[in-house]
This record gives C-alpha cells, sequence and structure tokens, in this order.
C-alpha cells in the first residue's frame, strides 16, 4: 500500500484532501481542529484508489461517521467497497487469506465456501446484547438494557484500536430497492471479510445512490463490528449493542465486538431490523411496519396472484415457507407501508437468503437444495456444517445417502462414533455428542438463485400488494394448522399469542415460551405500544380492502391429538395446501367453518388441495385430528397470554376484550360437546 504525505484545508462546509496525484472534496460540517485531525488520520489510511472512491461520497455525516471509526478502531488501512467486480474480487481473495473463509475444490462448486464460527456463537448471543438507552427511557422488559453513557465508555474501552493489524473494509447499503420510501439507508463497517461477502450477497450496494438516498430519507444506520482476536477464551467479553440514540431517530448505531456469527455481526440484518421496528412504533404510528416475516405469492388460474406474508420465530419454517409459494420475494424479514390508492405495500429489504440448512432435502425445499446441491454455477457461502473426507458440505438431515466416517466442522477433526436418539450421526468426545453440523447451521445464497424469486417484484419501490398476513411458531399441541381471525383485533392477537419452542438461533435458549408476532426480541419498545401500532395500522381507514389475518402451524405433533404415532402431524410440504387454501379464502372461492377463534378449512375442500397441490391422499380422521378444538388448551393458551399482558403498560383494552369474548364462546361449546369439539360439530 502506498502512504502519501496530505494537507487539509476546511473552508465554509467542505474541506480538501491534497496529494501529489490527486485533489479530492469532501462535503465535512466544518467543526475546527477535531474536524481537520480526523479527516487527516482518514486520508492517511487510504491509498489514492480508496481516496478517489470515498470521494465520490459528499455527505458530511458520512465522512465524519467513516473518519471517527478510523481514529478509534486504528486500521492498518481502509478498504471503500463499491461493488465492482475488482472489489468482489478483493474481498473474496482477503478472505481466504485471513482463513475467514476456505475453498471446497473437491465439491466441484467452485463458487461455494466454508466458514466456521467459535464452537460458543453458534447462534445470537441474546445474554450479551444490550440496548443503549438513556436514563428513563422505557426498554422491552425482555431485552437487556445498559444506560448509554455505560455502554459508549465500555465501547471506548473494548474498540479502542481495535482493528490494528486489520482493514477497515466500508460499505454502502440500502435496506431495501432504490426509490421505497420505507427502505433503509445503511453503513457498514467491519475488519471482517466474512462480515462483507454475507454482505453483498444479502443486502443492496448504493455507493452510486447513497448520498440521494440519505438526503432523501433524511438519517442513515450505521453497523460498527470487528471480530478482535476472536477466540474461545475472549467470547466472554464480546458485546452487540443497539444504540438507538435517545430515540431522536438520527444517528441509530450498532456496534458489534469480538465475535463473527452473522446474526451477531452482520447487523444490517436483526440488528438494523431493531431501529426500523422502532421508527415504525414511535415515529410512524399507524402508517407502517417492520415485521420478522417471509412475502410469497400464491397463483391459480381462480383468483389474482396473492402475496402473503406471514411471521415466525427463527428456526420455525419461515424459509420453507416462503419457498412454497409459486413465487417470493422474501424469507426473513419485510417492512409494509399504505399506499395513496389504499393498498397495504411489503417489501424485503434484503435480496439474498440466510438459510438454515438444517432438514433440507428434495421434497421439501426443491429450490434451495438446487444452488447448494446441483448447480455448478450459483454462489453459495456455507457455515457450521461438516466438510466430509470427500469434501462434500453434510449436515443434519440433509438428505444423502451414506453417514458420513470423517470430516472437519465447527469443533475440529469430526469421526463418527454413532447414531443418537435422535438418528443424527454424532461424534462422542470427553462424553459430550458432537452432531455432524450444528443446528443453526447456515448457507447464504443470492435470491435470484432461485427459480421461483421474484427478482422483478423484489427490486420493484413500489413493493407488494399484500393480502394476508399469517403468524406462526413452534406449536406441539394447541392450535390447528390454519385458521383465519374473525376480526382485525382477533388478527393481531393470534400475532401477540404466538407461543414456540426454543430453536437452536440462541445461544442457550430452551424450552417453550411466548414470541409475540415473532418479532419480540427485535422490539426495542413495550409491547404494548407495538400492539398498539399493529392496531392503527390494520384499522387505518386508508387501506381500502381489510387484509386476512391467519394463524399457521405445522408443528402440531400426534401425541398432542391422542395417537400413537410419533413426529409431527403432518409434513414440510402440507404448507403448500395451507397458503393456497387461505389465498382462495381470502378472495370468497372457498369458504370455510367459523369457530371461536377464526374459521378453519372444510374437509372436502382440503382433500382437493391435497391431491391438486401435492399428490396427497388427505384421510378424515388426520383432518379431525388436525383442526378439531382442544378447548383445555386453547383455553390455557388465553389464559396464559392474558395473565402476561396484564403486567404490562400501555397494552389496547381491545385486546383483552377480544380474550374475553373467545374465552367465552370456547366454554360455551365445552359445555355443548365437551373438552374437544370436532369440526362436524360446528
Amino acid at each position: 500500500m502506498t502512504t502519501h504525505k496530505s494537507t487539509v484545508t476546511i473552508e465554509g462546509n467542505s474541506a480538501e484532501i491534497k496529494r501529489e496525484t490527486i485533489t479530492v472534496p469532501f462535503a465535512i460540517r466544518e467543526k475546527g481542529d477535531t474536524s481537520k485531525k480526523l479527516i487527516e488520520q482518514l486520508a492517511e489510511k487510504l491509498d489514492d484508489s480508496n481516496l478517489e472512491k470515498l470521494s465520490k461520497i459528499q455527505t458530511a455525516a458520512v465522512i465524519e461517521r467513516i473518519a471517527d471509526a478510523c481514529k478509534t478502531y486504528n486500521p492498518d488501512n481502509v478498504f471503500i467497497y463499491t461493488g465492482t467486480d475488482a472489489d468482489i474480487k478483493y474481498i473474496k481473495d482477503q478472505a481466504l487469506k485471513k482463513g475467514e473463509e476456505a475453498e471446497l475444490p473437491n465439491y466441484n462448486k467452485s463458487k461455494h465456501r466454508i466458514h466456521y464460527d467459535l464452537p460458543q456463537e453458534q447462534g445470537r448471543l441474546t445474554k450479551q446484547t444490550y440496548y443503549l438507552a438513556e436514563p428513563g427511557q422505557e426498554i422491552n422488559g425482555s431485552q437487556n438494557r445498559m444506560d448509554r453513557s455505560e455502554g459508549l465508555a465500555e465501547l471506548d474501552r473494548k474498540m479502542n484500536g481495535i482493528m490494528k493489524g486489520k482493514t477497515m473494509f466500508v460499505g454502502f447499503i440500502s435496506r431495501g430497492p432504490a426509490g421505497c420510501p420505507v427502505a433503509n439507508p445503511a453503513l457498514n463497517i467491519s475488519s471482517s471479510t466474512w462480515v462483507f461477502d454475507n454482505a453483498r450477497i444479502l443486502y443492496r450496494n448504493s455507493y452510486d445512490t447513497f448520498d440521494a438516498d440519505v438526503a432523501d430519507k433524511g438519517y442513515f444506520f450505521t453497523n460498527k463490528h470487528s471480530e478482535g482476536t476472536n477466540t474461545s477464551e475472549d467470547l466472554p467479553e464480546a458485546r452487540i449493542f443497539m444504540d438507538l440514540n435517545g430515540n431522536k431517530f438520527e444517528d441509530e448505531t450498532t456496534y458489534s465486538i469480538g465475535c463473527t456469527y452473522a446474526g451477531n455481526t452482520l447487523l444490517l440484518k436483526k440488528g438494523h431490523h431493531r431501529f426500523a421496528v422502532n421508527r415504525a412504533v414511535y415515529q410512524n404510528r399507524g402508517k407502517e411496519l417492520a415485521e420478522h416475516m417471509f412475502i410469497t405469492a400464491i397463483e391459480d388460474k381462480r383468483i389474482p396472484a396473492t402475496w402473503i406474508a406471514g411471521a415466525a420465530p427463527s428456526g420455525c419454517g419461515k424459509t420453507t415457507t416462503a419457498m412454497a409459494g409459486t413465487k417470493f420475494i422474501g424469507d426473513d424479514l419485510a417492512q409494509f407501508w399504505i399506499s395513496e390508492e389504499g393498498t397495504i405495500r411489503g417489501i424485503n429489504p434484503e435480496c439474498g437468503i440466510f438459510a438454515i440448512v438444517a432438514d433440507s432435502n428434495e421434497e421439501g425445499d426443491p429450490e434451495l437444495m438446487k444452488i447448494i446441491r446441483h448447480r455448478d454455477d450459483t454462489e453459495a457461502l456455507w457455515s457450521n456444517v461438516l466438510i466430509d473426507d470427500k469434501g462434500i458440505p453434510r449436515y443434519v438431515n440433509d438428505g444423502l445417502e451414506g453417514t458420513p466416517q470423517k470430516g472437519f466442522n465447527h469443533e475440529g477433526d469430526w469421526e463418527f462414533t454413532k447414531m443418537n436418539e435422535k438418528d443424527i450421526p454424532v461424534m462422542v468426545k470427553d462424553g459430550k455428542e458432537i452432531p455432524i453440523s450444528h443446528a443453526n447451521a447456515r448457507v447464504t445464497v443470492h435470491g435470484s438463485d432461485l427459480s421461483n424469486f421474484d427478482e422483478a417484484s423484489n427490486e420493484d419501490p413500489n413493493g407488494v400488494d399484500t393480502k394476508v398476513f399469517t403468524y406462526s411458531g413452534r406449536d406441539a399441541d394447541t392450535m390447528p394448522p390454519v385458521w383465519v381471525a374473525n376480526s382485525i383485533i382477533d388478527g393481531v392477537a393470534i400475532g401477540a399469542n404466538i407461543v414456540s419452542a426454543a430453536t437452536a438461533t440462541e445461544v442457550g435458549a430452551s424450552g417453550v415460551k411466548r414470541a409475540p408476532w415473532a418479532n419480540l426480541p427485535f422490539n426495542p419498545g413495550l409491547p404494548g405500544d407495538y400492539m398498539d401500532a399493529q392496531i392503527k395500522f390494520f384499522e387505518n381507514p386508508k387501506i381500502k380492502e381489510t387484509p386476512a389475518m391467519a394463524g399457521l402451524n405445522y408443528f402440531l405433533t400426534h401425541a398432542s391429538r391422542g395417537s400413537n404415532g410419533k413426529g409431527l402431524l403432518g409434513e414440510k410440504k402440507d404448507v403448500k395446501v395451507w397458503l393456497k387454501w387461505l389465498a382462495l379464502n381470502v378472495h370468497g372461492v372457498i369458504g370455510g367453518i367459523k369457530t371461536p377463534i377464526g374459521t378453519i378449512p372444510k374437509y372436502e375442500d382440503l382433500k382437493e388441495l391435497f391431491t391438486a397441490e401435492i399428490s396427497k391422499e388427505y384421510s378424515v380422521d388426520l383432518y379431525n385430528m388436525q383442526f378439531s378444538l382442544y378447548i383445555d388448551k386453547i383455553v390455557d393458551r388465553i389464559d396464559l397470554q392474558v395473565d402476561a399482558y396484564g403486567k404490562g403498560a400501555n397494552v389496547p383494552q381491545q385486546y383483552f376484550d377480544a380474550m374475553a369474548s373467545q374465552k367465552k364462546a370456547l366454554l360455551v361449546l365445552k359445555e355443548n360437546f365437551g373438552s374437544i369439539v370436532k369440526p362436524e360439530q360446528l
């Protein structure tokens, strides 16, 4: 890298850096000596090529943010990522050089790579994640809170000089299609090539339009990250901070220190999603939503293409459900607003897929399997799977023949010992079972590489007309596979009342817990305020056609429904039927049976759909097990939720009224038919 002596002059609102071969203007607010020193220090870290790239960014606050990071973190040099082929090659070359990624030459997939996180960091570090809040600022009680002054002081201690010996990478992102009213401009700063390699696949590079985006929106988010030493010994000192900046809705910044798992470091994803949620609830209540949802479309000759959005906690089938549609635009995050025409418009802030691979197979996930198993022209970034002794990526329940005997995974060298009680190949070491891959092992792929990904709709700044909203979780024993709410407040309550088994996406999580709207971990504020924002949005008089709001649950078990069978009471592929029924129902093509919890399908309609959609026989016995109302379980669920929300602040009274009405009607059914009510009795 060439070093140069630079001089800085500041006149009015602009600054100029001069070198022998290049003169670069910066639109920088005048801050006297402090500003001058920041820019000087930044300039010394860039070669001519990167300085020229940065010169095209003219937003003063952006340059200041980069310069301040450079001063604090003290990298050896700074690389400005612009999305060119040359920049992509540089990132990928550096990823190999640093050892953050490795190629898979024996897999015959030249564009596939593998990355490993520390064994102790295989999911979100929820106990080490904090909101930085001003004194008196209310934060969701289920989340960790730290006084902002204390958090910023800890950041100064932990991040001072953290990039010494490293390159600081800087990128410019749009969380959503260019020109979309709810897309968020975001600045990404990291010393990790793994973070940048994922970011270029998952997000839209907006280097050329970043100034215009920031000027239009009046703000930008920032992510600052460094992996630090990246050792197991230092991992307890890792921190993830969301700085809300006192809810001023400016300068919101995420910080990630000492970790590499993308959910903890690529905070353009769930970190900046938190900022988008906060804006929807506290700045634009009733006008927009930011949700933990997929967006998929169902097509049928009897109806227009129908876009369906669905919430589910991480690890609960959003990707599988998204890809079950005829076409889809998103599998994880979504943002919505109300158009001038009175329709609910939805976008995906992302353009790639960060998919959990466990249980992915040819039958349930055919489109994903084309990328990761069959095609040679697609890119895939694997993480935390086993690379067996033949060089093939292997993961839990991957459907491939043969049990891998040897390989390497996130725990190191791996050798098959036995099949465990869940029929998963494991190595036993020091009394500990180590499966072939972690349950939260991932693969990152371009959305455009999936044949049913609708790239044109995903890049449309006007979004898609969303007619149906679903809410689901890993509910083993209570609610049926699909039902449509009787009213908006009942629909909001379906989301509010999600209960789900914990998944491997959160380190240390276990048991069954409440998971309101599948968005509570990403909601900085009070659940009551979030509920009020949902009600105000869906009841906004600007909406011309009331959307359908529904529950979705394909995690019911045989045992919970009185059967001797084991496992799920259905298959992953059944979700195609549940989605088709919702689409046909919202357009009035087929009806259903009205119950206190909402409308459920009729057997005759489902039998026909199972045959037409997935060529599967569907018996009356299975229908009755899936769709009977288990009154005691549902009433217990209502009591659980009412008690929990009763302890919170700002919860709308409409919720309690709706739950009381449902409970009363359910108890009347129990009086008439007993604790288990079959659909035919309704």
